[in-house]
């Protein structure tokens, strides 16, 4: 049997947007001797299907023009980082771009800080691409912002020397009142005139720990009323005395976003710095910073995008958090949360994540999208992918009268009808079956064409059969169907052509073997959930239900790198819990789109 292999890279062209018509018109200037971008998460929390859209955008541009795209810890606030999340973004980074982008990858040798010439100049070194699933992937770690923090501490000097940074003693909370209003211009900190000289002990006695947190900070000296806000002598240095995941208590100041990210680009000699339309209004300050200091071009600039925003999800890493640590969920990779991890483990392919945000395009203004076209993506992947098996969820016996109970019948099952490639297996057809509860009916209601009394189906793969008796326990419950199967309606045998409306699935109940299967559904039950500002009231309390299923034999050596569609159920995937005798699937998504919120 050959197994389709969902990562394969698609033939259909590459995707046309506004960031790329700018990127192309580069290259056919040839600006840049190569196209280099960056994926800079912070390693305050695990990835989410809003990351997911940055990453592809990245990775895309530096595939489409055989460029780097680097993947950098933006780690410079140490008390909100852990290591746990810094493995957790690489491990969501690799399994998103493998086989599609890994090549332009952008890794470093593992321990080893970019040198520079000087401060006023490049790198003396570039790290070419390195995908990270060659031999010495072990020997190679992520960018981090924390790399640069000697060289960041060096640029800020440099401005304090050329007048354009001050050591400031406000509060945090003057700071913010100093800086005004978008409507009415801040005022100067009275710290603003200190000399150069006093500002430079100032920093370096920071630098040394003498100042409680709090106490100073460093700060751009632009203008106070620039009508943007973020020019009004921003905040490039405070200080946190707290151990660092990466530099451990080498450093008591850190430096802000705004000051690291620009720098942390031109370091790494970035040309193409794409964030999400928040960070328009920091763009003239990421200029300034890098004007200000002389440093050689090219210099990197930065473009803004529209970030995705789905129904029935919570993206923000706050509430993520909250979801965790209330235990609402199982963890950060809850197959109902809209992290990586989370939907990794669900069972969606990297191929369908891609798709679905490639094909959102790229804009510049912000809207909603509906999750149902991440759910049509994902079943567009899968019924070209997964593997058909047959599989019980609910059942109910059913005894087919005229097969004696040693007896089996040898049948042909099609693994995928939309892959000829996949091949077959056999199903052995035994007196004992199960059938899904929902497909009999007692006094069934018209237009039924399932299996009722007097009734006739036909079971996929085998034969047709008719329900002659009802077995009930002592409370009139149903848990026994006695039938009789017309032999000559083998499917695909020369006598078949007698037809009935109804096929239903099933499974060998002496064959057949026991599973946890976890019939997973979103998270919340209104496509806003967070819109009155209390989003845990509306968790979805049927967003998890576990069933003992019973499962084709087959399904005893499933694969957790593979996707099998229980016929005419849902898509399923395994799950790590899973253990030698014990499988558990986790639902990935339904065959059809049928969702309806749940009766409160």
């Amino acid at each position: 049997m050959t197994v389709p292999n969902p990562e394969t890279p698609s033939a259909a062209p590459a995707p046309s947007d506004f960031i790329r018509d700018i990127v192309a018109q580069h290259v056919a200037e040839g600006r840049y001797s190569k196209i280099v971008t960056r994926f800079p998460p912070e390693p305050n929390g695990y990835l989410h299907i809003g990351h997911a859209k940055s990453i592809c955008l990245n990775f895309g541009i530096a595939r489409e023009n055989n460029g780097q795209c680097n993947l950098r810890m933006d780690d410079t606030n140490p008390t909100k980082e852990d290591v746990e999340y810094v493995e957790s973004i690489i491990q969501d980074v690799k399994w998103l771009v493998a086989g599609w982008a890994d090549h332009c990858l952008g890794f470093k040798p593992k321990g080893r800080v970019p040198q520079l010439q000087s401060v006023n100049g490049a790198s003396d070194y570039f790290l070419p691409a390195v995908c990270p699933s060659a031999q010495n992937s072990d020997e190679l770690e992520p960018f981090f912002a924390s790399d640069y923090f000697q060289q960041i501490y060096e640029y800020a000097v440099a401005l304090i020397r050329k007048g354009k940074a001050y050591v400031c003693d406000l509060s945090p909370e003057d700071t913010d009142k100093y800086r005004g209003t978008p409507d009415t211009p801040g005022k100067d900190s009275p710290y603003r005139n200190r000399s150069v000289e006093e500002n430079l002990s100032l920093f370096e006695r920071m630098k040394a720990g003498e100042f409680p947190n709090g106490a100073r900070s460093l700060r751009a000296k632009i203008n106070m009323a620039a009508p943007n806000i973020w020019l009004r002598d921003p905040v490039l240095y405070r200080i946190r005395h707290a151990e660092h995941h990466h530099t451990g208590n080498a450093w008591c100041i850190y430096p802000m976003y705004d000051f690291a990210h620009c720098l942390s680009d031109y370091l790494e000699g970035v040309t193409h710095s794409i964030c999400t339309l928040e960070f328009e209004v920091h763009r003239p300050l990421y200029d300034w910073i890098l004007e200000e200091l002389g440093l050689a071009r090219p210099l990197p600039h930065q473009y803004e995008f529209a970030k995705l925003i789905p129904t029935f999800m919570i993206v923000s890493k706050r509430k993520l958090i909250q979801l965790v640590d209330d235990k609402i969920v199982s963890g950060w990779d809850d197959p109902r949360m809209p992290t990586i991890s989370g939907l990794r483990r669900r069972g969606v392919p990297a191929s369908a994540l891609r798709a679905f945000v490639t094909g959102l395009g790229v804009t510049k203004f912000n809207s909603v999208t509906d999750i149902a076209v991440l759910e049509h993506a994902i079943r567009e992947e899968l019924n070209k992918s997964a593997l058909r098996r047959l599989a019980v969820l609910r059942p109910i016996k059913a005894v087919i009268t005229n097969i004696a109970p040693d007896q089996a019948i040898e049948l042909d099952a099609v693994n995928n009808p939309e892959d000829p490639n996949a091949g077959s297996r056999k199903l052995r057809f035994t007196r004992e079956l199960f059938i899904e509860s929902d497909d009999f009916m007692e006094t069934p209601p018209p237009k039924y064409f399932r299996l009722r009394p007097g009734g006739e189906v036909r079971l996929k793969y085998a034969f047709i059969i008719k329900c002659d008796e009802v077995v009930k326990d002592a409370s009139g419950k149903v848990v026994e169907v006695r039938c009789s199967a017309d032999l000559d309606s083998r499917t695909g045998g020369p006598t078949a052509s007698r037809k009935v409306k109804g096929t239903i699935h099933w499974v060998s109940a002496t064959e057949a073997i026991d599973a946890e299967v976890r019939l997973y559904d979103r998270l919340f039950d209104t496509a806003e959930p967070d819109a009155d500002g209390d989003f845990k009231k509306h968790i979805n309390p049927h967003s998890l239900e576990v069933v003992t299923a019973k499962l084709e034999p087959s399904l005893a050596n499933a694969s957790s790198d593979l996707r099998y569609q229980f016929e005419r159920l849902a898509y399923f995937t395994l799950d790590p819990d899973s253990r030698p005798g014990k499988p558990v699937f986790n639902r990935t998504i339904t065959l059809k789109d049928a969702w309806a919120p749940p009766k409160k």
